[in-house]
């Protein structure tokens, strides 16, 4: 039974472009009645990806045109595993880890399917901007919100130089922002991780 249950659920890990971050991706077995997936197993998580705890998960729905973040926190970092359950949205992460291989990198992904995953480790900056006319996001996290720790990598920092589509997939030139992601901090005033 237990080598049955291995074949069955199984997760493929792919290397984005900076350090530590992957797309994962869990098998999901449908026919013409629905589908069924196992969507997180901490056991396999921690076997592929690494030893995180998740302490909290969180859901948000998000009209055509918004872009939430870049948000990290400058205590507390959290590390994010993160999925479209409804909807498109572009999910986009920055590297600010100053000791990492790839700190300053960014790495862009389309998330279309419930099952298809982002693993954000913590010292990242991530946002995402919505493209279908409504979608929902889960993420799970590996510590909790702390308001007074939380920051904004401005969205269209020109020394990162993220390409979002807004154009081609909304037909405009700029996202629908919160008040607090409009004030965002620059690549140079935002805090780097040591």
């Amino acid at each position: 039974m237990k080598d049955l249950k291995k074949q069955l659920i199984g997760m493929k890990k792919i290397e984005t472009s900076v350090d530590g971050a992957y797309v994962l991706e869990v098998e999901k077995f449908g026919d013409d009645r629905g589908f069924f997936m196992e969507s997180f197993n901490l056991k396999t998580f921690q076997e592929e990806v690494g030893d995180f705890n998740f302490v909290q998960d969180n859901h948000s729905m998000s009209s055509e045109g918004v872009l939430r973040g870049l948000h990290y926190q400058i205590k507390h970092p959290q590390g994010k595993l993160v999925r479209c359950t409804r909807g498109e949205i572009f999910d986009a992460i920055v590297d600010l880890r100053t000791y990492s291989p790839t700190f300053k990198e960014k790495y862009i992904i389309k998330l279309d399917r419930p099952d298809l995953m982002l693993w954000i480790p913590p010292g990242l900056a991530h946002g995402f901007f919505t493209v279908s006319d409504e979608a929902e996001f889960e993420y799970k996290v590996t510590d909790y919100y702390y308001p007074q720790y939380d920051r904004t990598l401005m969205w269209n920092d020109k020394e990162i130089g993220i390409s979002w589509p807004f154009y081609e997939y909304w037909g405009y030139p700029e996202p629908k922002l919160s008040k607090k992601d409009k004030r965002g901090l620059s690549f140079e005033e935002c805090h780097k991780y040591e």
